[in-house]
């Protein structure tokens, strides 16, 4: 079978630069500042790989730190052995290495970067060993999540991120397209959840995060894990997928139906699909996360579905499938162009079946513009 040709114009995307880095650790430093933290941590991970582009090849119990703050060089402390991999990473001329061998104290040599007495924002999964250790040294430090200090760090993208952005949304796509012409009937979910993921990699994903496959009364639950339950004839199936390409994030959802949907299954899924458009159009530069929520949950409360909306209507993505902003009640930070989230309203009947359609979408000038662009209508597959 031909792949459809999914890349947008070249071979891959605009590489990033050591001063694309730069500029990130810069307005992390000074995101900071303004809000009143003398500075940010960053440890291996997501927050390390967006700010500097460099990923240690392994994880252990060996100390590595970013240290960023307003007015000072960043910093970047790694054990000797790894010092190398470091400095070759493309961002390395943006941060200053500080290495330290396995006879040094690296929480001694970290502390001397920091201010004694100041609140830190730390990147969530830095180690519980480490953060420790360094308020034993500096006991008059204090500390707070990355995400709930500075929530947007990396919410707004780039021109070359939403570039790779839109390759991931686009290899999803194919990746739709494909699997409505595999079988569903008298197959496990575990079958189309591998074909799900193969598809994703021939398509260019490096890494495959997840791929939901509920059907019938398994898509009455939104993060159902395939099973070897059989699909059959007039079963409503939810397909969730997503991963990364080019280091940046897909994630879409359609339901399909295998033969012939009731008049209820129809009307059920013509109801996410409009709640899923009013989420869409709530999009504009200013309005609230919590307005995007508000716009799709309307619809469905609306049709008398309400309690059966059961999760929030999109999240942020970005280098990891799952990121700040949220769109959910409560969540009143402006929509700004640039940002990229999930709308992905559903509706979940227990005991029969499930709907949810999303779409990733990046906030314009005037409104938003859709990265995920399959059909959203009920499609019928064998």
């Amino acid at each position: 079978m031909t792949s459809p040709s999914i890349t947008p114009g070249h071979d891959g995307p605009v590489p990033f630069t050591a001063e694309d880095y730069r500029a990130r650790m810069a307005r992390a430093a000074e995101a900071a500042d303004a809000a009143g933290l003398a500075g940010v941590l960053v440890a291996p991970g997501p927050d390390l790989v967006h700010l500097t582009g460099y990923r240690p090849t392994a994880t252990t119990e060996r100390l590595t730190l970013l240290v960023l703050r307003a007015g000072h060089d960043p910093v970047l402390v790694v054990p000797a052995l790894e010092a190398a991999d470091a400095e070759r990473a493309v961002g390395a001329p943006a941060f200053t290495v500080r290495d330290w061998t396995d006879a040094a104290d690296p929480y001694a040599l970290s502390a001397r970067l920091l201010d004694g007495t100041g609140r830190f924002a730390v990147s969530d999964n830095a180690w519980a060993l480490h953060l420790l250790a360094l308020q034993q040294l500096l006991p008059g430090t204090s500390y707070a999540s990355l995400t709930s200090a500075l929530p947007m760090l990396r919410a707004v993208k780039d021109t070359a991120e939403l570039e790779r952005l839109a390759a991931a949304g686009n290899a999803a796509d194919a990746t739709y397209e494909r699997i409505l012409k595999v079988r569903f009937s008298g197959r496990r979910e575990t079958d189309v959840a591998a074909d799900l993921a193969s598809l994703l990699r021939e398509y260019g994903h490096e890494q495959v995060d997840f791929t939901v496959v509920g059907s019938g009364p398994n898509g009455a639950n939104p993060h159902h894990e395939a099973g070897e339950r059989t699909i059959g004839q007039g079963d409503m199936v939810v397909l969730d997928f997503g991963g990364l390409k080019h280091g940046y994030g897909s994630d879409t959802s359609r339901t399909v139906h295998v033969g012939e949907p009731t008049a209820e299954e129809r009307q059920v899924h013509d109801l996410v699909r409009e709640a899923q458009e009013a989420g869409f159009r709530a999009v504009r530069p200013g309005a609230a996360c919590q307005d995007v929520d508000r716009a799709a949950r309307a619809v469905i409360t609306g049709a008398g579905y309400g309690e059966r909306f059961i999760h929030r209507t999109g999240h942020g993505i970005g280098v990891t499938t799952h990121e700040p902003p949220y769109m959910i009640e409560g969540e009143e930070q402006p929509l700004v162009p640039g940002m990229c989230f999930s709308v992905e309203p559903g509706v979940y009947l227990p005991g029969r079946f499930g709907v949810r359609i999303e779409d990733i979408v990046t906030v314009t000038r005037d409104g938003g513009r859709r990265l995920n662009t399959t059909p959203r209508e009920l499609a019928i597959v064998e």
